[in-house]
């Protein structure tokens, strides 16, 4: 559609500053797509001195602040592609658990009900928002295995430690950067071994909802890290009940009823909306060999999964009859070998991370 016919404007919104090149890339190729689907333009990064004409859209590359949001013209989640939440921990790993007792220290807006609500779809573990009470959390957990800590705002699992006893421990709560602690606080959380990661997730966008369960794969970086290689999804037209109309093994099905429960608790944050929600959940065994399931984060921003989720909201549109596709994202680093048909989101060599490829493969999986 030509931009004389573009109903709107599709915007990219970097809230923290500049992005990596790869995700600045990656985040206007998917908002293309986005104003495609949507029959708006797309009109680059948010400029607050531009005169533009029409409703906007935005794609943020972070979970919006609700002031923020009102800023912008965002009122609901037909405005943009992520979330908006009232407090900033709101967008953090931290709200998965409790805090250590009704003495810790709480951030404000915190609330007791939320943990109490996703109890049962969460693994042990607490949050903390100072060094004292992640230490006590610490300490309560070190007696049943190996623990984790994790900075409440880390992302693809940076900011994370293992502790097997309590001078590990002590090592891991001196690398806390404590302004950020006590804004987003810190996860202290029971490790687990021979553990799946699963991904469970709703977009809705242009008129269009899909929900998908599916796992997440690791790969290589160029330095020879550890990094996120992409995730491999069952998609379906419609919401969280459709999913149960598609063959998912025991161990995603169970993912899936715990990221409902987890997602039907975000009722206890007044103001929150999200047309983006993706839930990881991790399925492994503690040190006595017991299997253990429970949700790890919520993203409610543009993320990891986005590529393979725009791309199925693009098939459903341009095939009615489309009830369930399968999408496989992948990120490639070094040279890509890219598969005839794959949907591009980037390509190219990034200053921080060098050579890099991400796409998305899809394939019908069923018809009306």
């Amino acid at each position: 559609m030509g931009n004389r016919m573009a109903r709107g404007t599709v915007l990219t919104y970097a809230a923290h500053g500049p992005h990596d090149q790869h995700e600045g890339d990656t985040h206007r190729a998917l908002a293309r797509t986005l104003a495609e689907l949507k029959g708006f333009r797309f009109g680059g990064e948010w400029d607050a001195s531009a005169l533009r004409a029409g409703p906007l859209y935005f794609v943020p590359g972070d979970t919006l602040l609700a002031d923020e949001a009102r800023r912008l013209g965002i009122r609901s989640e037909e405005d943009l592609f992520g979330g908006v939440v009232p407090f900033p921990f709101v967008a953090t790993k931290s709200i998965v658990h409790p805090l250590v007792d009704r003495a810790a220290e709480a951030p404000q807006g915190w609330s007791h009900d939320f943990p109490h609500r996703v109890e049962r779809a969460t693994l042990p573990g607490f949050a903390a928002f100072r060094v004292d009470d992640a230490r006590r959390a610490g300490l309560r957990l070190l007696p049943r295995g190996r623990i984790r800590l994790k900075t409440g705002h880390g992302v693809g699992g940076h900011g994370q430690h293992l502790a097997e006893d309590a001078a590990a421990l002590e090592a891991a709560l001196e690398r806390l950067d404590l302004a950020r602690l006590a804004r987003f606080g810190v996860v202290v959380e029971l490790d687990l071994a021979d553990a799946t990661t699963y991904s469970v997730g709703q977009v809705r966008a242009a008129g269009l909802q899909a929900s998908y369960c599916g796992t997440q794969h690791r790969t290589t970086d160029n330095q020879g890290n550890d990094a996120f290689g992409g995730s491999d999804l069952m998609v379906v037209r419609g919401g969280f009940d459709a999913l149960a109309t598609v063959p998912l093994d025991a161990g995603m099905r169970a993912a899936v009823e715990q990221a409902r429960l987890f997602d039907e608790a975000t009722a206890a944050f007044p103001g929150f909306f999200a047309s983006r929600r993706n839930y990881d959940a991790l399925r492994g065994r503690d040190r006595e060999g017991r299997w253990l399931a429970g949700i790890l984060e919520q993203s409610w921003r543009i993320g990891g999964a986005s590529g393979a989720e725009i791309a199925a909201l693009a098939a459903f549109h341009a095939d009615p009859s489309l009830r369930v596709v399968h999408a496989r994202s992948t990120e490639v680093y070094g040279p890509p070998a890219i598969p005839p048909g794959a949907v591009v989101h980037y390509r190219g060599t990034d200053a921080r991370v060098g050579a890099l490829a991400k796409y998305t493969v899809v394939e019908a999986y069923e018809t009306a």
